[in-house]
């Protein structure tokens, strides 16, 4: 029997809080599977940035769903993806679950800012009907054809009405029937214990999952995962962390081989070629050439 990556999310979920890193491609999926992580989180601010966009909603589901492919495919390990705010109403929303899901994805999340959404550390977001929203969340379950891939309810009322409203969104969120509640832009560790306490009840007969978002250089304090998942938050993602260490790697060497004229001086710091080689299953690639040349089955 062949268990779903939704499944296998579910049971990581059930016995440990998850660190999950943010990926930008598939390549990088790689290396988070390679070094041992146990899901990966394919960022929607990591895709937009990556295509040379600041995270405004400038892609679209189309886009979105093609980078899910890519890692889904990429790894064994079940990805989350991010889906902005469902790229659209009701219709489009059940769209999209279906579309991520098709991409192998094993969850998403679906934010209840207007559209078109800003980066949830920013200024000047504003919030749909938290009704609408769950009329969202509602429709999203009842989109998927496997009850194990995930709909991650996101409110990004914090920055926009202020906690009281943000615990008020995350309680209806859980009411409607959202598998995971997703408060982002928090603002010290007090706010996570208030909103899991308040927020945890109304999931029901259902197990409680929060999700935490550890971005860098935003609204939000950089606590640790055990700290995280003692307050009851069983997914924290690391959304720009592989991006931001890649961008300034890269800034730096590309500095000095402006100014040397050669990469001799930071060879020693790179990924070398059997490593890269080894990541990408180059001698897999390889023994299936040998196999077909051979007409072997």
């Amino acid at each position: 029997m062949v268990i779903s990556k939704g499944a296998r999310l579910r049971n990581l979920l059930a016995h440990d809080t998850l660190a999950v890193p943010g990926v930008f491609n598939a390549l990088t999926a790689m290396l988070v599977e390679e070094v041992g992580f146990r899901a990966v989180y394919v960022s929607g601010a990591g895709l937009s940035n990556s295509a040379g966009y600041p995270d405004v909603g400038l892609l679209g589901l189309s886009e979105f769903v093609q980078q899910a492919r890519y890692v889904a495919g990429a790894v064994s390990i079940p990805a989350i993806c991010d889906a902005d705010t469902g790229f659209g109403e009701v219709p489009n929303v059940a769209r999209t679950v279906r579309e991520f899901e098709a991409a192998g994805a094993a969850g998403i999340h679906i934010e209840d800012q207007e559209w078109p959404k800003r980066c949830g550390h920013l200024e000047g977001k504003q919030v749909i009907d938290a009704e609408a929203m769950a009329e969202k969340v509602r429709a999203a379950l009842r989109a998927r054809t496997d009850p194990d891939f995930m709909i991650i309810a996101r409110t990004d009322a914090r920055s926009v009405k202020g906690l009281d409203e943000a615990i008020r969104r995350g309680r209806l969120y859980a009411d409607s029937g959202a598998d995971a509640i997703f408060p982002e832009a928090l603002e010290k560790l007090e706010e996570f214990e208030l909103f899991a306490k308040q927020v945890s009840p109304h999931f029901g007969s259902r197990p409680p999952i929060l999700v935490a978002n550890m971005t860098e250089f935003g609204k939000t304090p950089l606590i640790g995962t055990e700290s995280l998942g003692r307050l009851g938050y069983r997914i924290v993602l690391f959304p720009q962390t592989a991006l931001r260490v890649a961008l300034k790697a890269m800034k730096d060497a590309l500095t000095v081989l402006k100014q040397a004229g050669t990469q001799r001086e930071f060879v020693n710091r790179m990924s070398t070629r059997k490593d890269l080689y080894t990541l990408l299953r180059y001698d897999v690639a390889a023994a299936m050439d040998r196999k077909s040349e051979q007409g072997g089955d």
